[in-house]
């Protein structure tokens, strides 16, 4: 277990040249990062950003594969498995901690907006298919594929993706962590350092990364979370970055509109961590 927590961050910065993008996450405060777009096919890219990130000291956290994978219009579902496995096979190139998409949805107009049947046994067979058939493609020696939880999709929660874990079968499935996209409702938000306990309890062998950002609650006749800046909204920080530390595991925060903003968060996670007593690489 570790007492300093990696901290992290999707970086604006219009460049072709890894280094400079390497370097630039450094000059921000950042020792973990997103990787940047690249070709599996373009072998002395993939060499280059795996060399620029190590000499800058800057983790590749991530590999993004934002796809449905669920949709019901097969073609479309075949073309999205077939990129999501590419980006596997990117992480594992680069030596990325983790492949991370989300499961995806019944409903073909969104990413992964709800459905009724989201939540349901075809939806968890099927997540699993579509797990063990990009992990078998691609046979990774050095990453994990990753799923983000949903509050309205599986996994839905620690229980949900323990269950998926378990059924996948394989050992390059891991966790993807991000509190936020299931602190769904006030019991939740209220004790939100308690749920990110019990996540970080039942499934910090499997965690590879984190996201970052915060809820604030707003008010109306329906709960509504809507996500903010680091330190604007009421997520239990100190548990959260007490927890990423403790299991090693980076922390990228993500969503946010400019570098400005992302400063401000990473500004507001240091202080909590100084506060706990975390050092931050």
């Amino acid at each position: 277990m570790s007492t300093t927590l990696v901290l992290g961050s999707e970086v604006f910065f219009p460049t072709d040249d890894p280094g400079a993008f390497a370097a630039e996450h450094r000059r921000l405060g950042f020792r973990a990062g997103v990787c940047p777009d690249v070709s599996i096919d373009d072998a002395p890219r993939l060499r280059a950003i795996e060399a620029a990130f190590a000499a800058h000291g800057v983790c590749i956290a991530e590999v993004w594969a934002w796809r449905n994978i669920m949709t019901p219009d097969e073609d479309v579902r075949r073309d999205n498995l077939a990129f999501v496995t590419h980006q596997m096979a990117v992480a594992d190139e680069v030596g990325a901690a983790c492949c991370v998409d989300i499961a995806g949805s019944f409903d073909g107009a969104t990413l992964s907006g709800p459905h009724p049947r989201n939540l349901g046994q075809d939806f968890f067979d099927g997540t699993v298919q579509n797990c063990r058939a990009i992990i078998d493609a691609v046979r990774p020696r050095r990453t994990a594929f990753t799923l983000e939880m949903k509050g309205w999709n599986l996994p839905d929660g620690p229980e949900s993706y323990l269950a998926l874990i378990r059924a996948v079968d394989r050992p390059a499935f891991g966790v993807h962590m991000d509190p936020f996209n299931t602190i769904n409702s006030p019991y939740r938000y209220y004790d939100s350092g308690g749920f990110i306990r019990e996540n970080f309890e039942k499934l910090g062998p499997w965690i590879k990364s984190c996201h970052a950002k915060d809820l604030e609650w707003v008010p109306g006749k329906n709960v509504h979370f809507r996500e903010t800046i680091p330190g604007r909204g009421g997520v239990d920080y100190a548990a959260y970055i007490a927890e990423a530390a403790r299991w090693g595991v980076p922390l990228v925060m993500e969503h946010l509109a400019t570098n400005d903003e992302y400063q401000e968060g990473r500004r507001y996670i240091c202080d909590v961590a100084a506060r706990i007593g975390v050092a931050v690489a």
